[in-house]
């Protein structure tokens, strides 16, 4: 079993189920753990050397560049309508990613 792609799956799935549970928590250290994790997973992307790795890294700063602002405005303005509409932005990329990684599995499991 390869280790580093356990610990690469787990974050990825992480990113996708702590920013599901923002949507159902509803908080701002909800919000916090889910940005944490999400960022955590990118930087896990970058040595990631695959044939969709471009396209999982970008996916994984999309969600990024979506729950990063959410927790800020959150934070600041707290106007929760924005936020959502930010976290489900973020959500999605992070579905975007998890497809990938899928399909990125079964390719690889087609080649033994």
């Amino acid at each position: 079993m390869n280790w580093g792609k356990v610990i690469y799956t787990f974050f990825a799935l992480m990113s996708l189920t702590t920013t599901a549970g923002f949507l159902y928590d509803k908080s701002e250290i909800t919000l916090f753990i889910a940005a944490s994790i999400n960022l955590i997973s990118t930087l896990l992307k970058v040595g990631v050397r695959n044939m969709l790795s471009a396209e999982l890294f970008a996916s994984s700063l999309v969600a990024d560049l979506h729950l990063i602002p959410a927790f800020v405005f959150l934070v600041t303005a707290g106007n929760m309508t924005v936020v959502y509409a930010l976290v489900i932005g973020g959500a999605i990329a992070n579905v975007f990613s998890m497809f990938l990684l899928l399909t990125e599995a079964s390719k690889t499991r087609d080649e033994f």
